[in-house]
């Protein structure tokens, strides 16, 4: 399906974009929050499953009664990469691994929290979400629809054959991505490649609108030049300025500042 292919509904703050499978439909919520949050649902039969979570109370309330006035029943959350907004749904079956548990709680992704709790105060829902059932690598079924469980560095994707259709924490064809150096980078072109490979119709991430495999090649390009430019610069700040030069009209200048830090750490 062509990522274009949907329809839109304004909420208020954020905006639904509904793509419709036959047995299936996906409903992708742009929350235009603070930091560019995308929440997925997918749903057959009025059952659903959401897959991350808004992290900002406002967005909470206003999926809620979207999901609410589209009845939709929520029969699971699938928390990878974002374990922050658990006041979304509370006592609906949170499903995890244990390495997307721990990067939630104690790594990267409860460093990144504290961070934005800072720098959001109330409106931010710092709450982590806590997991009721634990997942591993492979297929899963919740509310009669199938998904596969990939394992990555940090947490896990999903891989969703009934839409042909990954959920990764981040693509972004023309916004820069937090890598964590070289071998990060190598790992994310692997993943990326695969899913081309396969021949993934629709790439969901954490950050961006629903793309497609233009938009992985597009992304598998700039990450080879990220290395390349890496392996040129004397400094963060020198590559900082490499990067811009070759992408200016890319977003996510924090992001980048991440990176630069990964490849330049101290």
């Amino acid at each position: 399906m062509d990522k274009n292919d949907c329809v839109a509904e304004e909420l208020g703050k954020g905006m639904m974009a509904i793509y419709d499978f036959g047995d299936i439909r996906l409903h992708a919520y742009k929350t235009n929050d603070p930091i560019d949050d995308e929440v997925f649902i997918v749903e057959r039969g009025n059952r659903g499953v959401i897959i991350e979570a808004p992290c900002f109370f406002d967005n909470i309330e206003e999926l809620e009664g979207y999901i609410a006035k589209k009845d939709i029943s929520i029969e699971g959350l699938l928390i990878a990469y974002h374990g922050a907004g658990a006041s979304l749904y509370p006592g609906t079956k949170v499903y995890s691994t244990h390495r997307a548990d721990d990067y939630n709680h104690n790594g990267g992704g409860a460093a990144l929290v504290s961070n934005f709790t800072a720098a959001f105060g109330d409106a931010f829902d710092n709450g982590i979400f806590t997991t009721t059932d634990y997942i591993e690598a492979g297929m899963l079924e919740i509310a009669g629809m199938a998904f596969e469980i990939v394992d990555t560095q940090e947490a896990f994707d999903i891989r969703i054959p009934g839409i042909g259709a990954v959920y990764t924490h981040m693509l972004g064809h023309g916004s820069h991505s937090i890598v964590a150096g070289a071998d990060h980078a190598d790992a994310i072109i692997a993943r990326l490649e695969g899913y081309r490979r396969d021949g993934i119709d629709l790439v969901l991430t954490s950050h961006y609108t629903p793309e497609d495999l233009k938009d992985v090649q597009t992304k598998v390009d700039y990450l080879r030049e990220l290395k390349t430019l890496a392996a040129s610069s004397t400094d963060a700040d020198a590559f900082k300025a490499a990067v811009k030069a070759h992408y200016p009209g890319y977003a996510g200048d924090n992001y980048l500042d991440m990176t630069a830090g990964y490849f330049f750490a101290a």
